[in-house]
């Protein structure tokens, strides 16, 4: 089991920025695999993936956030980060960081951070 700890949210104007972090309670070759992913669900709607980054620093985003966000791991810090910026009132939600060892049908999610950015 990864403990995950999201970081970095808060309340932002449209237009602005904020950079998650989420920290990882892993060793280092362990961290090092991981496939992190980012997701969000704002309220009253479901889950929906973000941004991933997997061991070999292979990125993946959602449509809407691309050009916008951006992922990236730094392993010697156990940590991943979602840069965001251009934000727009629908990226308003809870963002939660998830990993997963590669091929494991199992994975590790952080509590979350809750992002709010309004009209």
């Amino acid at each position: 089991q990864v403990l995950l700890v999201e970081s970095g949210g808060g309340l932002a104007q449209p237009g602005g920025s904020l950079r998650l972090a989420c920290a990882a309670a892993a060793s280092k070759s362990l961290f090092s695999i991981l496939d992190i992913t980012w997701y969000r669900q704002a309220a009253g709607q479901q889950r929906e993936l973000v941004a991933s980054i997997s061991g070999d620093n292979s990125v993946n985003y959602a449509d809407s956030v691309k050009g916008r966000f951006t992922i990236s791991r730094d392993n010697d810090k156990y940590t991943v980060y979602l840069q965001m910026t251009g934000l727009k009132s629908e990226d308003t939600g809870v963002y939660s960081c998830n990993a997963r060892r590669p091929g494991s049908p199992f994975s590790d999610w952080g509590r979350g951070t809750q992002v709010t950015v309004p009209l």
